[in-house]
């Protein structure tokens, strides 16, 4: 009897981002390790060692068979050194396909290898489109899509845009979307992190002995912490500009003084910040008493782990984003999510989710805000296909390939 080989798929990691998308296509292709082998390589694009430690252990990602150690650089720099270390890999390893995530640097640089390689390439998150060129992700979308066998795409608009850039129908796949997959296998277990209580973020019958129990903030129907906002902010166009980040940080102050904001800061923000010198806003740490008189509520914290995250933004009261995959997760969890960029390439979070688009203008940010502290708040749905079973129809279509 003939016993027919197994597929070789090589996974490609290059930033946090991309640990959520990879862990759920792991476990697909653990419960099909019969007819497929995988090889996981992590560039090395995000390179801080405790932070990618702590995504890859509370995710049971096993550690990369490969690391390509790439670490920081420009924009052509990095690619040119991803692509420099990643085609050795392939050629000694010889995969049938090359599986790359999202829109970072190391999904173009790895998929461009692949292709010029003859390699077959897997594109998960495919047909996303901000139509904004000057995000350097939408280039790297484009021309990942353009190189693609497989593009699988996690809503309609990805199809049409697809369908638009003149792709055959065949290579096309609306499977669902793999951030969500990892979101609702980890959120019960990211519900027993200790995040709220370290940030001072329960009520104080949670806290303990902490002078603090006539707060004027009160507590959330039904939840056991005090109302607060998440806050994240890293993309250049908002980050970059001493006056424009100035601004935006004024208004986060002025939303501070009405709810408590939680802000882990990006590495490449903490830069920023520390360059420009506009850290004098905001607290590295805050007390029960300063969240009970309501000032310096604004607190810049380092980035925290995946679990630690997911619980933070599944029970705050709103969400201040520029980030694309959180626009998704706030989506799946009904919670409401103001991002501050004018285009979005996840117009499903719009139309049928719980986002607003709002800019980064400071006279239009702080009216939102407003209107959700009074009860104001946009109601969306999950919708079709975000159903945590994703990676099980990504994985079926590339082991159903000849």
């Amino acid at each position: 009897m003939t016993v027919s080989r197994k597929l070789r798929l090589l996974l490609v990691a290059g930033a946090r981002p991309n640990f959520v998308k990879i862990a759920p296509l792991m476990d697909a292709l653990r419960a099909r390790a019969d007819r497929a082998e995988t090889l996981l390589v992590h560039t090395g694009q995000h390179y801080d060692e405790a932070l990618s430690k702590s995504f890859f252990d509370q995710l049971g990602i096993p550690r990369p068979d490969v690391n390509l150690e790439v670490g920081s650089a420009s924009h052509a720099k990095q690619t040119a050194e991803v692509m420099t270390r990643f085609e050795p890999v392939v050629v000694d390893w010889k995969p049938d396909i090359v599986v790359v995530v999202g829109d970072v640097n190391s999904t173009v640089a790895c998929a461009l290898v692949a292709a010029k390689l003859g390699v077959r390439v897997a594109h998960v998150e495919a047909g996303l489109r901000s139509f904004d060129r000057t995000m350097p992700e939408e280039i790297n979308r484009l021309l990942t899509d353009a190189i693609s066998d497989f593009l699988f795409v996690t809503e309609p608009s990805g199809v049409e845009n697809l369908q638009h850039e003149g792709v055959v129908a065949e290579k096309i796949h609306l499977v669902g979307n793999v951030m969500i997959d990892s979101l609702k296998k980890f959120l019960p277990i990211a519900r027993h992190s200790t995040a709220l209580r370290d940030y001072h973020l329960v009520p104080p019958e949670e806290q303990g002995n902490m002078p603090w129990a006539d707060s004027s903030f009160g507590k959330l129907p039904g939840a056991q912490h005090i109302p607060f906002a998440l806050l994240t902010l890293h993309r250049p166009s908002n980050v970059d500009e001493p006056e424009k980040l100035g601004k935006l940080l004024d208004v986060l102050n002025e939303i501070g003084r009405e709810i408590p904001v939680f802000f882990p800061v990006h590495p490449r923000t903490r830069e920023r910040l520390d360059r420009f010198g506009l850290t004098r806003w905001a607290r590295t740490s805050w007390t029960h008493k300063e969240l009970v008189h309501k000032h310096a509520c604004v607190l810049l914290a380092p980035p925290v782990g995946y679990l630690e995250f997911l619980h933070l933004m599944s029970e705050a009261t709103f969400v201040l984003t520029d980030s694309g995959g959180i626009q998704e997760e706030t989506t799946a969890l009904g919670v409401p999510c103001l991002t501050l960029r004018d285009n979005t390439e996840r117009p499903i979070t719009v139309s049928q989710g719980t986002n607003q688009l709002i800019g980064a203008d400071p006279e239009k940010i702080f009216p939102a805000v407003k209107a959700i502290l009074r009860g104001e708040t946009k109601r969306g749905r999950v919708p079709d296909l975000w159903d945590g079973a994703a990676a099980q129809r990504i994985i079926a279509i590339l082991l159903d390939t000849p």
